[in-house]
This record gives structure tokens, sequence and C-alpha cells, in this order.
């Protein structure tokens, strides 16, 4: 039994095969929520020094967990729609301007993009079904009036993992901006802001990073930040924060210049905690365990006649998520039958989509393709 086993008390009948989506929280967040509830309860915010404190130590390790240069260049935003928003409403765009991205991204990292049209900016996106050379394709479609690229580190769909230091590279050496959306690398894969040569980054915490929703991370490079306009504005995005006797104010000179108001503090406490696991663990054995589960996955399937994998086969490009088909069926109804036999999963990509992290137990994942293929007995 692995040290950690403790940490996911999941009721034993429960596959959770959800982790894309929706992840349960570690036994230490539940604990460190609970115990900041009970502080509030009986003192309520008289030690507010040290939750400010917690928050800051939520950037180091967020920062440690990207390879900022810095946690000053971390801003706390409510999730990665927020963060894409205030990427694509601060940039100064001139008419005949484009941005590039996959046509298959989650909806945030489209939606947004789209948006900018009565601005007279033109969204061009590569279809990844298509696509033989995802990278090369996404550059080829850049020309000297693209202001930006955008893509997710892993597509939400089918788990393709994009090759980020490629595209960032080709986008620092031709002045475009790199906006990446990790929200399905970060807390499973290894992520490294600099080696990408990312311009912004964002991703809530309640995906692999194991935490709650209504907290994000965005990483915003401290050489770009000026870049952003601002279209938020309250008393906890200037300098000298807390000094609220003066009238004179201007954005604070570090990434919280994007942080309008009062902090989402038992978010943080949360996040912190889950975060604390993904440390003690270390993200490289959390890969390498996520991968066997994967690669687990795959093999079972392959071995239950009538299913199709939707995902990729070649290591390079394989995630934590695994989706599948089955010939023949309705996959709504499909996916009804595995959630009420309690294997947890999500509707996704023309298929079925399995998410498993680094805790899941290998029966777990012998039971949940038991289940499925119990389905066309039915």
């Amino acid at each position: 039994m692995s040290v950690h086993d403790d940490e996911f008390p999941l009721a034993n009948n429960i596959c959770y095969l959800n982790h894309a989506a929706v992840s349960p929280w570690p036994r230490r967040t539940a604990e460190a929520v609970s115990l900041f509830a009970k502080e509030n309860m009986t003192t309520g915010a008289k030690h507010y020094l040290k939750w400010l404190q917690l928050e800051r130590a939520l950037r180091e390790s967020l920062a440690q967990l990207i390879n900022a240069p810095s946690f000053h260049d971390i801003a706390l935003l409510k999730n990665t729609s927020e963060a894409l928003s205030v990427v694509a409403y601060g940039i100064d765009w001139q008419p005949g301007d484009n941005i590039v991205s996959y046509a298959d991204e989650f909806p945030s990292n489209r939606i947004v993009w789209e948006s900018l049209a009565s601005k007279g900016v033109e969204l061009r996106l590569v279809e990844l079904t298509e696509a033989k050379d995802p990278e090369a394709e996404l550059v080829a479609r850049c020309d000297d009036r693209t202001r930006l690229v955008t893509v997710s580190s892993v597509q939400y769909a089918r788990g393709l993992r994009i090759d980020i230091d490629k595209i960032g590279t080709f986008c620092r050496t031709n002045n475009i901006l790199f906006c990446v959306d990790a929200i399905q690398s970060l807390g499973a894969l290894p992520f490294d802001a600099q080696k990408c040569q990312a311009d912004f980054v964002m991703a809530d915490g309640h995906k692999w990073m194991l935490g709650p929703e209504g907290l994000a991370l965005f990483y915003c490079r401290a050489e770009v930040r000026e870049q952003l306009s601002l279209n938020q504005f309250g008393w906890h995005m200037v300098d000298g924060v807390g000094n609220y006797d003066s009238t004179e104010w201007q954005p604070s000179q570090t990434a919280t210049r994007f942080e309008c108001g009062s902090p989402n503090m038992i978010g943080a406490y949360a996040l912190h905690a889950s975060l604390s696991l993904i440390q003690d663990v270390g993200l490289d054995t959390i890969s390498n365990k996520l991968f066997k589960n994967v690669s687990l996955l795959i093999e079972l399937l392959d071995n239950l006649d009538g299913t199709m994998l939707l995902s990729p086969r070649d290591t390079a490009r394989q995630s934590g998520i695994v989706t599948f088909s089955v010939a023949g069926a309705d996959h709504t109804q499909l996916y009804n039958y595995l959630m009420q036999n309690n294997v947890i999963c999500a509707q996704r990509g023309g298929g079925i989509r399995f998410s498993p992290h680094f805790y899941t137990k290998a029966d777990h994942l012998h039971k949940a393709i038991e289940i499925l293929g119990s389905y066309n007995e039915c």
C-alpha cells in the first residue's frame, strides 16, 4: 500500500475516472477546509495575516508547478475562462489582426476569441482530426498579422498532447504572443512555462491539481505584463494594497494587477493543501503512475470486442485521457449506464472519456472495463 493511499477514501463501489472534469479532493484538502471553516466560526478573521501568508505560499507552489520565474508572475483568478478573457480583452487589437488555434479546443478557448470579431480580429482554426503534423499545420496558418497563438497543452476531448515547446519557439522567434490553456496538464504532467516560452498560462485547480472549483492559476510573463490593458479595477489590484486612505493609485507591478477584489481564501486553503500532496508525491512519479494506468486501460479496451480507441496510441501524444467508442452503441445511453453503475466518467469527443489519476487502482480499471463489457448484455 502506498503511503498516500489514505488520501483518497473513495467509496469502495466507485470507479472514479473523471479527473479531466472534476476531481475528488484528497483527505488533506477536505481537512484543511474543515479547519479553516472552524477557525472562521470561532475567531473570524483574527488570523487574517496568517491567511495572507498561506496565499503567498500558494502562489509560490503554483510558480514551482509551472517553473515560473517568480511567484510575482502568478495571479489567482476564478477560472480558466476569466484568465482567457483577461488576455483577450487586454491586448490592443487592430482590425486585420488574427489569432491561430485548433478547432478542437474546449469552448472557453474558442468563444472568447470568436467574440473579438467585432473588433475586426480573425480567428483561424486548424482541424486536429485532419492534421498529420498538428504543430506544423498550426504555424503554417500564421502570417505577419498573427498577434497570438492559443492552444491547450492537452486537448480535452481525446487527450492529444500538443508539442507546446515547438510552438512556443516559433512564436517567440516571430514575435507572436503564446497562450497555453494548461488545465489538462497541471497536476498530471510536468510543465515548464519557461521552456515552452509561454506568455500566458492558465488552469483551474479542480481537475488534475485535485483542488476546488472557483480558483485558477493565471501566469503572465513579466515582460509582456503591461501589454495587457486592465478591464477590472478595485482595491486589490493596486500597488500598496491595504492603504485604503490613499487617493493616488497605480496598478500593481506584479500579476496581482489582474485581481481586482477580495481573494477566494477558502479556495486558497484547499488548493494549497492539494498541491502539497502533488509536491510530496512528485510530478515525475505522478506522470509515470498515470501513464501506467493509461497503458492498462488501452490494453483492456483493446481486448474488449467492439471498442475503438479515439485517443492517441503514440506515447509522445498521450495524456491522462483515454477516449473510446463502442460499435453500434448509443453513447449517451452507454454513459448513463456507466454512471448508474458508479463508473464516473464523461461523454466527450464522440465517445466515452475515462481519465484516471496516479492513485487510481488497477482493480478499479478492471472493474470499469467489466461493467463496460456488461452493457451489451443488458
